[in-house]
């Protein structure tokens, strides 16, 4: 008999009064059955892992909403800036205008007899040595074919080719096929000017036939000489450079045009003058 209990049960003998007093504390420390206790103890990891997992939904959504308030926000933020940004072309728009304006009517002071119409520039078209534009102005506003075209201060831009209700072809100074008499203004001695044709000499005009007898200097200006299309002094350009051409039996002169035609937003169709 007194080996009946062995080492290992009385281990498990004495653990298992251990935990059944464990229990009965327990139990009457909490008010709880030892089921209830048991079902808790099961319960609690469960409860804890799903705790965490809400708080981290939680913080998701969070950062969600932030990111969705931020793009908001920064769409609000663009949109302010593009307002911006247009207001700021319109001012500017304005004021190029309005300078252009300022020189038109000192135009018009100098040239009483001048009668301009408007126009703006609505396309471009430029191949090989042909220069042109089209701009919102026609017939119904007066213009015709043979006309020629001025900026604000006077400089030409070139002369209309063909005509709709609504709108005009300008084929430009820089044309090597349009042809105008012009005159160096310091002495007097003319010559035809166009576009230029030769290598190197893009977007400059040439001014050929003058006489072999005439001085020229970089800077003079080459103004028009006269005709029924383009009064007398109006500007082509200034000479930046001039030689003998390939006879020798003449000189010609290369030519900044005085219009910048490139960056032209707005034209003046010059519809009629004394003489024309």
């Amino acid at each position: 008999m007194k080996h009946f209990f062995t080492t290992k049960v009385r281990v498990v003998l004495v653990v298992a009064v251990l935990l059944a007093a464990a229990l009965a504390i327990a139990t009457n420390l909490t008010g709880m059955t030892v089921g209830e206790l048991l079902v808790q103890e099961v319960l609690t990891p469960l409860r804890t892992g799903i705790s965490r997992l809400t708080d981290q939904a939680e913080q998701i959504y969070g950062y969600i909403f932030e990111y969705e308030a931020l793009a908001a926000k920064n769409e609000l933020l663009e949109q302010e800036l593009a307002q911006m940004e247009n207001a700021a072309h319109r001012a500017d728009s304005l004021q190029r205008e309005n300078e252009r304006l300022r020189k038109l009517l000192e135009l018009k002071a100098q040239h009483e007899d001048y009668e301009l119409v408007d126009a703006y520039i609505i396309s471009w078209d430029s191949v090989d040595w042909t220069s042109g534009c089209t701009v919102n102005r026609g017939s119904k506003s007066g213009i015709e074919v043979g006309m020629c075209a001025i900026t604000e201060s006077g400089a030409v831009v070139g002369i209309v080719t063909e005509v709709g209700p609504s709108y005009s072809v300008i084929k430009t100074i820089l044309d090597s096929t349009l042809q105008i008499n012009g005159t160096l203004s310091t002495s007097g001695y003319s010559g035809i000017v166009n576009g230029s044709y030769m290598e190197g000499e893009e977007n400059m005009l040439r001014m050929e036939y003058i006489h072999t007898a005439a001085v020229i200097m970089n800077n003079d200006q080459v103004v028009t000489a006269g005709s029924i299309v383009f009064p007398r002094n109006l500007l082509l350009g200034k000479v930046v450079d001039a030689g003998f051409n390939d006879t020798g039996v003449a000189k010609y002169a290369i030519l900044e045009p005085a219009a910048d035609i490139s960056s032209l937003e707005q034209v003046f169709i010059l519809t009629g003058f004394e003489g024309g």
